[in-house]
């Protein structure tokens, strides 16, 4: 694995790397930690998955189904806010390294606003992500400039549901329409929109330790898994500290076990109504 790029906490963006997230949306980043790191954390996402860790209520839920779903039956285990649950892991090299990107493309002051873990299980091909942008699920704030970092605990491929995206939807005056996939939002968390005839799909298949980092507003998705075993990617959104502090002062934390009458605020357009 290429490791030129590291120096301790940092990863050295180039400066065409910077200019393609903002042009495109998003942009692949190789070798953002080493194999022994990304083995440390496999470790733990693992007992998050064998529920060795608790998670309460629906923090840890199915994104490719109702809430009512039994545990064994999920297609993608989602695990909200991991290092609430788990406080050894904040702090850790993830966090960190990735903390130096969202420097690199979006200036000081940025944040973490939620961890999340999300694993495809083997040989589910409903584990299927719909075409959505992430600000559809956020209040609207001042300040909306988002590094999301995906990494691949997995390699992330075309057969086991890697990342898809469509280039330069961040630029469009408007958010898509979105409606909830699986009925109400009392009945599920995913949201989607569609695709036009014009939208140019990217599949970007990426391995085990790279991450891709998009923003707020580029539509994304992935297909389901159609291999032996698992897709794991391990995400971290980091806002500015103020955009962070507007939405916890509205009661959203990114939480799925966070009231209804907060979601409904928010609103499935990503607008405040």
């Amino acid at each position: 694995m290429t490791t030129e790029r590291i120096d301790g906490d940092t990863y050295v963006v180039t400066a065409e790397e910077v200019e393609r997230f903002h042009t495109d949306g998003y942009v692949h980043l190789r070798g953002l930690l080493t194999t022994e790191e990304v083995d440390a954390l496999s470790d733990v996402y693992d007992q998050f998955l064998r529920r060795e860790i608790d998670v309460p209520g629906k923090d840890y839920c199915d994104m490719a189904g109702d809430y009512g779903r039994n545990p064994e039956d999920y297609s993608i285990v989602n695990v909200m806010l991991p290092r609430r649950y788990y406080p050894a892991w904040v702090d850790n090299i993830f966090e960190r390294r990735a903390a130096s990107v969202a420097q690199q493309l979006h200036g000081d002051r940025m944040v973490i606003d939620y961890d999340q873990l999300l694993a495809k299980q083997p040989y589910k091909d409903d584990a299927v992500f719909a075409w959505h942008q992430d600000m559809a699920y956020w209040p609207d704030t001042p300040d909306t400039n988002t590094a999301t970092l995906w990494l691949a605990i997995d390699d992330s491929t075309v057969d086991n549901g890697c990342m898809r995206f469509v280039p330069a939807t961040n630029h469009e005056p408007s958010l898509r329409p979105h409606e909830p996939v699986f009925g109400g939002r009392g009945e599920s968390h995913a949201l989607g929109t569609t695709l036009r005839d014009d939208d140019a799909v990217v599949t970007v298949p990426i391995q085990r330790g790279d991450v891709t980092v998009h923003n707020e507003r580029v539509m994304h998705g992935s297909g389901g898994n159609n291999t032996d075993g698992f897709r794991r990617a391990y995400i971290l959104a980091f806002r500015r500290d103020e955009t962070v502090q507007i939405e916890r002062e509205l009661g959203f934390t990114h939480s799925h076990n966070d009231s209804l009458d907060v979601l409904d605020d928010v609103g499935v357009d990503g607008e405040s109504r």
